[in-house]
C-alpha cells in the first residue's frame, strides 16, 4: 500500500484543528489525523521548530503565528477585505449587532471577517468559520448566485436543518434563491437562531459576477428589515470598490 508523503501527513496534522479545538494533544493529533504517535510527535516538533505551530506550557499544540503571517500576507480575501472594511465600520456603527463579510467555498459559506459589539445578538458565525450554504443569508445570496451546476448540486442535498424554518424543501430553496435573484438581497428571520434575523446581499466585483456576500445579524423583530437600505449602500459602496 502507497504511504502518504510527508507534505500530506503534514496537512492532516493542520486539518485537526478545528473553531472548537484550537489546542490539542498529541495523542489527539496523532488520532484524528491517523498517524502513529511517534510519527505525529516528530513532524510537530518540526513544526514548532518553524513557527508553523506553538507549543503551550500544558504541552497542547496549536496553530503558530508564523503560518497566520504566511497566510495573512498570501490570503486571496486579503484585496476584498481591505475594500470591504472602510464600509462594514460604518454599516456596524448603524447597526450595532454583527456585519459579515463571507465568500463562497466548495459547497460551504467561509466568514473571512466579522464586526461585533458588547451585547450584541446570538451569532454562531466567526472568522476562518464555515456554514452550509442553504442555512444562512450569506449562503444563500452566494449560492443563488453561483453557477447552476452548483446550485443543483446543493439543491440535490442533503439539506440538513438547523432550525425548523431553515430551507430544507428543495423546492423551496429555490423559490427562494429566484427570490434574492430578483429582490437583491436574502432575509432570513430565524433560520439559525429564532432571536436572530440574517440580512444578505451581494458583493460584485470586475464584470459583475457577484465575489462574496455582505451581512447583518439583528435581533428578529418589526425593525429588522430597516437595516435593508444601509446594508445595500454599504454594498454598492464595496462593489465599486471591487471593480475599480
Amino acid at each position: 500500500m502507497k504511504r502518504d508523503s510527508v507534505l500530506t501527513r503534514v496537512v492532516r496534522i493542520f486539518e485537526t484543528f478545528e473553531p472548537d479545538a484550537p489546542a490539542l494533544r498529541v495523542t489527539d493529533i496523532a488520532r484524528r489525523a491517523g498517524l502513529h504517535v511517534a510519527t505525529a510527535s516528530r513532524l510537530i516538533d518540526e513544526l514548532v521548530g518553524h513557527g508553523w505551530l506553538r507549543r503551550d506550557p500544558d504541552r497542547r499544540i496549536r496553530v503558530g503565528v508564523r503560518l497566520w503571517e504566511l497566510a495573512s500576507r498570501a490570503s486571496p480575501t486579503l484585496g476584498l477585505r481591505e475594500a470591504a472594511m472602510p464600509f462594514m465600520e460604518d454599516l456596524h456603527a448603524v447597526v450595532g449587532h454583527h456585519t459579515q463579510l463571507a465568500v463562497l467555498e466548495d459547497r460551504e459559506v467561509l466568514f473571512v471577517e466579522r464586526l461585533s459589539a458588547p451585547g450584541a445578538v446570538v451569532n454562531v458565525t466567526r472568522v476562518a468559520g464555515r456554514l452550509p450554504l442553504h442555512a444562512s443569508s450569506s449562503g444563500l445570496v452566494l449560492l443563488a448566485h453561483a453557477p447552476a451546476d452548483l446550485q443543483e448540486q446543493v439543491l440535490a442535498g442533503p439539506l440538513g436543518p438547523f432550525r425548523r424554518t431553515t430551507l430544507t424543501d428543495p423546492a423551496r430553496l429555490r423559490r427562494f434563491l429566484a427570490d434574492v435573484r430578483r429582490d437583491g438581497y436574502a432575509y432570513c428571520a430565524g433560520f439559525i437562531d429564532e432571536e436572530t434575523t440574517g440580512i444578505a446581499v451581494p458583493l460584485r466585483g470586475r464584470g459583475g459576477d457577484v465575489v462574496a456576500a455582505l451581512s447583518v445579524i439583528v435581533p428578529n423583530d418589526d425593525s429588522a428589515r430597516m437595516q435593508i437600505p444601509a446594508l445595500r449602500a454599504a454594498a454598492r459602496g464595496i462593489s465599486r470598490t471591487l471593480s475599480q
